[in-house]
């Protein structure tokens, strides 16, 4: 599971939404993960806080439906505009590739009516 040489797929969704260092950021602590033997599902969501310092963010793996969490944090001194609209980034491990994606959660929000109240 999570074979790191598999094609990493970014989605665009994410890339419009998430600065790339902390994208980065992202696959590292994924690979970290892996090789400290953390992984135990193919769906992953990763929430960030609201939270932050100026040269770092805080962010929380959850698997298994939360059952299994993590907290981490990431160094990063860019722009912060992209934390507090609770962003939920999925990784997904498919047959030849890992997918990282926006939340379908996310994606209801956005079209829903009544998202801004």
């Amino acid at each position: 599971m999570y074979e790191m040489t598999k094609k990493h797929r970014t989605g665009d969704d994410v890339k419009e939404l998430i600065p790339q260092p902390v994208i980065d950021g992202l696959w590292a602590r994924l690979n970290q993960m892996r090789k400290d033997k953390l992984l135990i599902d193919a769906s992953m969501a990763v929430m960030f806080s609201d939270d932050f310092e100026d040269e770092k963010i805080f962010f929380m793996t959850l698997q298994k439906e939360g059952a299994f969490a993590n907290e981490y944090e990431l160094a990063y001194d860019g722009p912060k505009d992209f934390l507090g609209k609770g962003t939920i980034v999925i990784f997904k491990d498919r047959p030849k590739t890992i997918q990282m994606s926006i939340s379908a959660a996310n994606k209801e929000a956005e079209t829903t009516p009544d998202a801004a109240n």
